[in-house]
């Protein structure tokens, strides 16, 4: 064959490979991509290319189709099956990437879709990668009956293996009901887009059947609902392009796997003393507030705090931050929020994180300003035992470097559970403004002098006065540190300067702790 011919032969060969592959992105057809915009929605390709880097995705297995013979379904054509898969970068970080799209048979799961985002999930812990998801879609494909339930299964059980070994994020942008929501759920981090998407185990029509409620798809399950009330959504993105850029800044503290460590950001200032309004932030009263985001914002490298379910349990804050360059996660009680108590919710939070952290060798600082466990009935009776027990053990679990700071109140067991030297911090400092004790000066007093105040007689000026001696005699920093329990009392000017310098001298830490499967911690 000469060599014209041999052109030609390739030529149409290409032509035909071309136009294949252009049929096949076109999805479910200009109509159901017109109405995808006009729901304010992008297609499941157009995601995938805002999210990674330009002109790095390289699609995997385009050419899937299903197998359903059942209810017509031989008779349909589903390009790609209903999802994208494949690997891009994101700020140069390898990355995997599924995304459904509800274009094409709404998205539906069935065997074959499945199957793809089973592979994408082996690839991405093989060539440990953070995994993204995106989520678009009318549920199982109720066609294929069980081999939509085994996709499911499989999806869940790769979640679970993945989980602490590579970052999984999971970006919720159209609808994600009944089992689907167990994935994301699973999953590290959940970005909800606001008004269009939705995640609940039974939709409306279900729970009006069962219980006699009505409720619309947003007031049950939306974004706001799941960020702010549920706790179950990190995030909530005004629409897909704001998702996708949360995604990638969420990226970039954060390293590729377990085996790795996140890149550092080069910084030409690391070490300086705070600015003087440190000194002013936090009240002489104690019974006053304030917003622990100030000290932070202060604190760490300049814009670099990152906060993370900003809407759910506010009487604590996390986020990541930057400090000298360094990624690390912060947990801090926050005063101008039910005074910075512990109740259910804060605890699953900051314990939730911690964990994430200590997966990814994050180090961990912990700001502390709490008056204890928040009291009442519904606390107790909801749990708040078990709940409080799953901070406890999420810090005395961390093996990477531990950082806290006590900014004012630290009393009884939330001293104990915020991150203390029992619990295996590696350094705890005070500011002069802490006060450290089993329980609050007054409460204190009038327990412990219950008797003197009530013989004598001026009570009120004998309990003020016994206040002010159990505050001399216990709230403050130096008992501990009389004891070792704290390393120091700082000037809160130095706080970054101290942090930095714990973090330098911790960055070796090895742990050795007792060889088991997997400890049993209290659900």
């Amino acid at each position: 064959m000469s060599d014209s011919k041999i052109r030609d032969y390739f030529s149409n060969i290409l032509g035909g490979l071309k136009r294949e592959k252009e049929k096949i992105e076109q999805g479910g057809g200009e109509k159901a991509v017109e109405k995808q915009h006009a729901q304010g929605k992008m297609t499941a390709r157009e995601r995938v290319l805002l999210l990674v880097d330009k002109g790095s995705f390289e699609e995997i297995d385009k050419f899937v189709k299903h197998r359903g013979v059942n209810f017509g379904l031989d008779q349909k054509n589903i390009p790609y099956d209903g999802v994208v898969t494949g690997f891009g970068t994101i700020n140069g970080m390898k990355v995997a990437v599924f995304s459904q799209d509800f274009t094409v048979q709404a998205g539906s799961l069935g065997e074959m879709h499945a199957k793809k985002i089973i592979k994408i999930q082996d690839l991405a812990i093989k060539y440990c990668i953070p995994l993204i998801g995106i989520n678009d879609s009318g549920g199982a494909r109720i066609q294929e009956g069980v081999d939509a339930l085994f996709g499911y299964g499989g999806i869940f059980l790769r979640n679970t293996h993945a989980s602490g070994v590579i970052p999984q994020i999971s970006i919720i942008a159209g609808p994600c009901a009944g089992g689907a929501v167990y994935s994301p759920a699973i999953t590290d981090f959940i970005i909800m887009v606001d008004q269009t998407s939705q995640m609940f185990i039974t939709g409306p029509a279900v729970v009006k059947a069962v219980t006699n409620e009505n409720i619309d798809k947003e007031s049950l399950g939306g974004a706001m609902v799941h960020n702010a009330t549920s706790g179950v959504a990190h995030f909530i993105a005004e629409n897909d392009l704001y998702a996708m850029e949360i995604a990638r800044k969420l990226l970039s503290y954060i390293p590729r796997s377990n085996q790795y460590k996140s890149k550092d950001v080069p910084t030409s200032h690391k070490l300086y003393k705070l600015e003087k309004k440190i000194y002013s932030i936090v009240p002489t009263d104690s019974k006053k507030a304030f917003d622990v985001r100030d000290i932070i914002k202060l604190t760490f490298d300049k814009n670099s705090f990152f906060e993370i379910q900003e809407y759910f349990a506010q009487n604590i804050v996390i986020g990541f931050a930057r400090m000298g360059g360094k990624s690390v996660g912060i947990i801090a009680n926050q005063p101008s929020i039910l005074a910075g108590v512990l109740d259910i919710n804060a605890s699953d939070k900051a314990a939730r994180f911690i964990r994430f952290c200590d997966s990814f060798n994050l180090p961990i600082i912990t700001f502390v300003d709490t008056p204890g466990f928040l009291p009442g009935v519904g606390q107790e009776h909801g749990g708040v035992i078990r709940h409080g027990a799953k901070l406890l053990y999420a810090y005395a679990e961390v093996s990477s470097p531990m950082v806290t700071i006590i900014l004012r109140k630290s009393y009884g067991g939330a001293y104990i559970a915020m991150a203390s030297q029992h619990l295996g911090a590696d350094f705890v400092y005070a500011w002069p403004t802490a006060e450290i004790a089993v329980m609050g000066a007054q409460g204190a007093a009038n327990i412990i002098f219950a008797r003197e105040i009530k013989n004598s007689e001026n009570p009120e000026e004998t309990r003020k006065a016994k206040i002010e001696e159990y505050k001399e005699k216990f709230s403050n920093p130096y008992v501990a540190a009389q004891r070792g329990y704290i390393e120091d009392v700082i000037d809160p000017a130095d706080t970054r300067n101290v942090i930095i310098h714990s973090l330098e001298i911790a960055d070796s830490k090895v742990e050795s702790r007792p060889s088991r499967k997997h400890g049993n911690i209290p659900l």
